[in-house]
């Protein structure tokens, strides 16, 4: 069902947000004015110290003599665990019957929207044979004052995303069920307080990971907007922002249709994608899922005699996405981010879909559970544990980065996630009895934004679930998992001739840099030809921290992996398509790229968000 919101109040919005613009302290901060390497030096050098004069109350600093170590951040107070539910199943967003100012190819700045480029191959891409009339999603990013993250801390303003005007924002955002060969169009308000003080910036750029996206609506860095500022890629500010999701698959030039279905993905996830401010930006909690469906993975459990072929996984509503992310509170239980350390912070806290050791109840029967790592720097190596803590019981792993793998992997007791990494497994609670308490862990130790530590057991407890029902009889559980998944696209035998092209990911001069540069978001480090293949080396030469590499528009496939200067066996699990490649210490990834379909603008960076923001990033277009 479709809704109609009214247009007046629309208008009214936009009149109200466009009065008061306000000169902030911001503008000066952002790269695109310090677009040299000493400027930018300088630039994070003075926020720092500024930053750390500021929160000097707060923190307590220990020195050895002749150096200056980073500040040392008192642990979060203690939470009282398991008393908030979350929701037993999630409610997707429902597409609206019309969008006010209407949308257009080109940019409707006029009705309010940001200047973007026009979106490409819209005619083609919106025919009957391909994804049709779009369907129409509004998402709203705002501040909701009262956010309880736990019952000991006070509610508190969190940032988010709402799905009408006026319903209240919430962390993650609404969930969208998108479906290959229905396009999309998604206007995207910022209503965010200008005035905005502490972390975080009120401009916004949002980030559809990874779906094969034109540029335009890519959520380049860059591309930021408010109703008074625009990023350094957009010609105009505005209070929205139309993004188009055509909903294909990627190789629509090679393969005709909506393209290759082997390239599917299933679990995405959106978020803000600010330049100099996606850490604490989506720490105050701009993020959400959007999951696509297809032939395939249809969505449906139920047997369908029109679609014989689909993979009849568990579906909603015991479909169940679940982002976790690390994050800090004060001595008064406010959350607490340092924006300007380029080594960030360590949460000791973690949230799953926004609350601290909340409670899930489920049915006796099987679930498809999406975890995401949201960060922005802890990694996590999950298992499912008994209450007294010494069981360890199995699921089956069939997605990784939100690709299907080729077979399931059966009988796994752990799934490791770096951040922005993503892990679909299936859990068959029908095998507990009623009353059953379990709890998914964290038994990877991490002290420091560099990366992971050891792995020990029992590990600290993040969700604790409850068996709390049967199935119907009405409703049986006729949900499976097939011996046979989704296929893998083919990629070349032989790779000679393919080219090569070799990034590092390293410190230089105390600042996150690749291949020796700081980001510049208006120069392109590579320009590749579309339709064309290359192999990208990722190299992470040092030995004190690890980068989750993430590569915008296309998924990969690791075609070598080399530790210390010797090859070493790819995981069974990362021998799917990727978008995220996690960099070990000393490790070098060799990942077989196309670039298909769109040209413009895209980046590559590292994906903890606190790297990212200090210019571990790079642009590369398609022409």
């Amino acid at each position: 069902m479709k809704t109609e919101f009214p247009t007046n109040w629309m208008i009214g919005k936009r009149a109200n947000n466009l009065k008061g613009k306000m000169l902030k302290i911001k503008d000066w901060m952002f790269p695109h004015f310090f677009q040299s390497r000493a400027k930018l030096e300088a630039r994070r050098s003075f926020l720092k110290l500024a930053t750390a004069s500021a929160a000097a109350p707060i923190l307590l600093t220990s020195r050895k003599s002749g150096a200056a170590d980073p500040p040392v951040i008192p642990p979060s107070p203690p939470t009282t665990p398991w008393i908030e539910y979350l929701p037993n199943q999630i409610t997707p967003l429902q597409p609206i019957a019309t969008l006010y100012p209407p949308w257009t190819v080109t940019a409707n700045t006029a009705g309010g929207e940001c200047g973007r480029a026009a979106h490409q191959r819209f005619a083609e891409l919106t025919a009957p044979e391909v994804s049709g009339t779009p369907e129409l999603y509004y998402l709203f990013a705002k501040e909701n004052p009262n956010w309880v993250f736990n019952p000991a801390y006070p509610a508190q303003p969190i940032w988010g995303y709402a799905g009408t005007p006026w319903d209240e924002a919430s962390t993650p955002g609404p969930t969208v069920f998108g479906h290959y060969g229905h396009s999309v169009i998604c206007r995207i308000y910022n209503e965010l307080p200008e005035k905005h003080v502490g972390f975080g910036t009120p401009e916004i750029g949002t980030h559809l990971h990874n779906l094969h996206t034109p540029s335009e609506s890519d959520g380049y860095p860059g591309d930021f907007y408010s109703v008074s500022k625009a990023g350094p890629t957009l010609s105009a500010p505005g209070q929205f922002k139309d993004h188009f999701y055509p909903n294909i698959y990627a190789g629509i030039d090679s393969f005709g249709g909506i393209g290759d279905s082997r390239e599917a993905l299933g679990t995405l996830w959106y978020h803000d994608h600010t330049m100099d401010f996606t850490a604490p930006n989506v720490y105050r909690g701009l993020a959400g899922f959007y999951l696509m469906f297809d032939q395939l993975d249809s969505g449906n459990e139920q047997p369908d005699p029109a679609n014989p072929a689909a993979l009849r996984l568990p579906s909603h509503p015991y479909d169940y996405p679940i982002i976790l992310q690390d994050k800090r509170f004060d001595a008064t239980g406010m959350l607490f981010y340092d924006q300007f350390n380029p080594e960030g912070i360590l949460g000791d806290k973690i949230t799953v879909n926004g609350k601290i050791e909340p409670v899930l109840r489920v049915a006796r029967r099987k679930y498809r559970l999406r975890f995401l790592n949201g960060g922005p720097s802890r990694f996590y190596e999950l298992y499912l544990q008994n209450k007294n803590a010494n069981t360890l019981y199995t699921f089956t792993y069939i997605a990784n980065d939100g690709n299907l793998l080729p077979k399931p992997l059966l009988n796994q007791f752990k799934v490791r996630l770096g951040v922005a990494e993503r892990a679909d497994i299936v859990v068959d609670f029908s095998k507990f009895p009623l009353g059953t308490e379990l709890y998914f862990v964290n038994q990877l130790l991490q002290t420091s934004t560099r990366g992971p530590d050891n792995v020990k057991a029992p590990g600290t407890r993040l969700l604790k679930v409850i068996v709390d029902r049967n199935v119907p009889a009405s409703e049986p559980d006729v949900s499976r998992v097939p011996n046979a998944l989704r296929p893998l696209p083919d990629i070349p035998t032989d790779f000679t001739g393919v080219p090569v092209r070799r990034w590092v990911f390293a410190r230089s001069g105390g600042m996150w840099t690749v291949n020796d540069q700081l980001f510049n978001v208006n120069q392109a480090s590579a320009t590749i030809t579309k339709g064309s293949a290359e192999i990208w080396e990722l190299v992470n030469p040092e030995n004190g921290w690890e980068h989750p590499i993430h590569i915008h528009f296309e998924e990969g496939r690791i075609i070598d992996k080399i530790v210390n200067g010797i090859s070493v066996p790819i995981p069974v699990h990362e021998r799917g398509r990727k978008d995220v490649f996690v960099l070990g210490k000393n490790t070098t990834f060799r990942v077989f790229l196309r670039f298909r379909d769109f040209t413009g603008k895209y980046p590559m960076h590292c994906h903890n968000l606190i790297h990212e923001d200090h210019a571990m990033m790079v642009r590369w277009d398609i022409v």
